[in-house]
């Protein structure tokens, strides 16, 4: 997908795909008219069926989803089995109890989809194999081979609970800073809702999920690898082979980078060759925390090349923008700090500490949140004048600006060049009749929704969203006011007011283009401003807008995966209730007991290696007295007038595209480009480039020269390296969880001292500071 709008070839290419399905406008809505729906034109992509002729390039979501994806189904085949619920509540306990103790680490893993597809498939596979079918109890504990829908469902309902719920978060900070929570009861309903509310939400699948264009491009790895795994062995011989092949080499070579040669994460040859220049560090420094901006550096460890997403999927126009912003961070970076802008050279280059204005290069003198505190926690305006207001680095406050602008970007951008593909998001009382009038009406529909409708599979009837969504609501509101949050009840409805509108655009962006904005500092600076001095109400505020968007946007990318493996509708909404409910219960439980055996720990300034609590409530005070830093007048008001200019940054190229339309104009998304304009102000940056190489490798080189190897073998091979790399990562981890002694350097959970620590000791001199991350 090259752009968001549609381009001409792209246009008729569906109407000449479209030009072989009836005129559904000429029937009335019945199962009739389902049934005629003819999709016998559209090609069943198979191993040699992957364009018109092999040399013609795929560039749109059109061809995507015909020639990449399979357009059949069987709907004779069911998910619902024993082994479906058994696999899918299991791996969800699974999921939810350990993505909720990799939260309160000081580094934090993610577990992945393609992981736990992996791991669904062997137990499912083994299951079939092992389970006599003898007799009625062993055709229900085995009713055959494990199939693709199965398959899928168990994915889906493991994934939807192996999301940690940023509810835990508030509930352990006040446990921890604010004197308890009253009710265990009203905590859990909490961690249900702040979860649900998010699914609720995604009940705008009609705008997001169902046509063409919302390609959900990170689902087609996970696609690619259900449908080899589960299609006929010989037609997909080839791509399994190259799948096994490289999951294996990249389990194995992770463990290099992980456990023997750490300096593999990062290799900068400017630094090795001058070691003495602060300039060259900060530049093309990055292979420590914070370290410099990584800038043609190498990085060998795929766990940090792909920490967000792998590049072999990320589409072509998305990848161009983030490249460009990801130079212009570089510019700006150095630009603000050489210049002294904001007195940067009195502060770190990189770091997202706050700071005491007598600072200066040679002396960093952080900024004591504890001496503004009352004795409740909440920010005493005497003290805080009197310590002054504290200080940012310049990268973290660039940071902030052109974060700000691409948030409000991002509204207009949509608007202006995607009007079309959001506007349905504003159709709320439609019969049932008249909603499948309009789908079948609806010449963009995704043709594997098309194949659902003619397949008569059972839509999921609006009132069931809606609801999630009422009863996650009532639940909030009311538990909030149980355990004395301090979030008043209209704080709570505007944080599901502002939820809802977020995911129309930016879920609508997430889908169009593989880019998912983080709006978390946006929601905190926010929450500060509604909320000034109490710092719990803000972490309650972000739980039900940041936390509810990503839930929301999770779930909505899995009703895509679902609608591309024909999941029937209704199949996939009891796996994902079922999913978010096991998950938010487990994540609540492993945070009591986290909390209550790790309470020193975590209350400490510093954490350990192995746990770390503090920064929670570092967060919210810190965003709690916002309007003193970032009002307009004080120091840093231009972090507030940034939301006004990105409402008006993209027009300029909308209006040159509209007198001179050239490519260029409409190929630039702002809301990208301002949000990778500060994307280097934490982390280990010499990753961030090596992100580029198999991006632009696979999406432009292979995709434009060698189509068919592209469409055959690229997301296959994205599902193989990010599937290798994680299950060996996850291993490891689970490993140091059991007190398991592997030769490993500290980022594992204990400080063990190896030869590797030989290679590090050149990157790594000096005492770091731990940073609490204002994101």
């Amino acid at each position: 997908m090259e752009n968001t709008t549609i381009n001409a070839a792209s246009e008729k290419a569906r109407d000449e795909k479209n030009a072989n399905l009836p005129d559904t406008k000429k029937h009335a809505a019945t199962p009739e008219v389902k049934k005629k729906i003819d999709v016998s034109s559209i090609p069943s992509s198979g191993e040699d069926v992957i364009t018109k002729n092999d040399n013609d390039v795929i560039s749109s979501a059109d061809e995507i989803v015909t020639h990449v994806i399979r357009v059949e189904d069987d709907p004779t085949v069911s998910p619902w089995s024993f082994r479906m619920v058994f696999l899918g509540a299991g791996l969800s306990i699974f999921g939810g109890v350990l993505q909720e103790i990799f939260y309160f680490k000081p580094q934090t893993i993610l577990v992945s989809q393609v992981f736990l597809t992996v791991v669904a498939y062997v137990l499912g596979a083994g299951m079939a194999y092992a389970i006599p079918r003898k007799g009625k109890l062993g055709r229900y504990f085995n009713p055959g081979p494990f199939n693709a829908k199965e398959h899928a469902a168990v994915a889906l309902m493991a994934s939807a609970a192996s999301q940690s719920a940023l509810a835990t978060e508030a509930l352990a900070a006040q446990q921890l800073f604010y004197g308890g929570y009253p009710s265990h009861v009203a905590s859990v309903f909490i961690t249900f809702s702040s979860q649900l509310i998010g699914y609720g939400i995604a009940g705008l699948r009609d705008v997001i999920v169902r046509p063409t264009k919302m390609l959900w491009p990170m689902t087609l790895p996970i696609r690619s690898l259900l449908e080899s795994l589960h299609k006929d062995k010989k037609e997909s011989q080839s791509r399994l082979k190259i799948f096994y092949v490289v999951f294996t080499m990249l389990f194995f070579w992770t463990i290099f980078p992980e456990y023997i040669f750490p300096v593999l994460e990062g290799v900068s040859i400017f630094c090795l060759a001058n070691q003495n220049s602060l300039v060259f560090t900060n530049l093309f420094g990055g292979a420590s925390r914070n370290e410099g901006l990584g800038f043609l550096s190498f990085c060998f460890d795929w766990n940090y090349v792909s920490p967000t997403g792998s590049p072999l999927w990320y589409p072509l126009y998305a990848l161009t923008n983030t490249f460009v912003g990801y130079l212009s961070c570089i510019i700006l970076f150095l630009d603000v700090y050489y210049a002294n802008i904001f007195n940067s050279q009195n502060f770190p280059f990189l770091s997202q500490l706050l700071f005491y204005g007598d600072s200066n290069s040679t002396y960093y003198h952080t900024y004591n949140q504890s001496v503004i505190l009352n004795p409740d926690f909440t920010i005493n305006e005497t003290l805080l004048h009197e310590q002054g207001i504290p200080w940012l680095t310049g990268s973290y406050l660039c940071y902030l600006i052109t974060s700000n602008m691409g948030l409000t970007a991002t509204f207009t951008h949509m608007l202006l060049w995607n009007f079309d593909d959001i506007k349905a998001g504003w159709i709320w009382a439609e019969t049932p009749e008249q909603r499948l009038e309009r789908k079948l009406n609806d010449e963009s529909l995704d043709p594997h929704y098309r194949l659902m409708l003619q397949n008569l599979y059972n839509e999921c009837p609006q009132w069931w969203w809606g609801a999630v969504l009422i009863d996650s609501f009532v639940a909030g509101i009311v538990s909030l006011y149980s355990i004395k949050s301090t979030l008043p009840w209209w704080g709570f409805i505007l944080a599901n007011v502002l939820t809802a509108v977020f995911m129309l655009f930016f879920g609508a962006q997430y889908g169009l283009t593989g880019f998912q904005f983080n709006i978390q500092p946006i929601c905190q600076m926010l929450a500060g401003y509604l909320f000034p001095g109490k710092p719990l109400a803000n972490l309650y505020f972000t739980c039900y807008t940041y936390n509810s968007l990503q839930m929301g946007q999770v779930l909505a990318k899995d009703l895509r995966l679902a609608q591309n493996v024909r999941l029937s509708p209704r199949s996939t909404f009891f796996v994902q209730v079922l999913g978010c409910v096991i998950g938010a219960l487990f994540n609540y439980v492993m945070m009591l007991k986290i909390v209550q055996s790790q309470s020193e720990v975590l209350i400490s300034i510093d954490g350990t290696n192995i746990w770390n609590g503090q920064n929670f409530n570092t967060l919210a005070i810190a965003w709690s007295i916002a309007k003193d830093m970032f009002s307009i007048g004080a120091r840093y008001q231009w972090v507030t007038i940034a939301y006004l200019l990105g409402f008006f940054v993209p027009v300029p190229f909308w209006v040159a595209n509209k007198f001179w339309p050239y490519p260029i104009f409409s190929y630039i998304n702002l809301s990208i480009i301002l949000w990778y304009m500060g994307y280097l102000f934490v982390g280990i940056n010499a990753s961030i480039l090596m992100y580029f190489v198999p991006g632009f490798t696979a999406q432009w080189w292979l995709r434009k020269h060698y189509p068919h190897l592209f469409n055959k073998y690229n997301y296959i091979v994205s599902a193989a390296l990010d599937g290798g790399t994680q299950v060996c990562v996850l291993f490891s981890r689970l490993l140091s969880l059991v007190e398991v002694e592997p030769p490993v350097h500290s980022r594992l959970g204990r400080e063990i001292q190896t030869p590797a620590t030989i290679w590090t000791t050149a990157w790594s001199t000096l005492p770091q500071a731990h940073d609490h991350l204002m994101f």
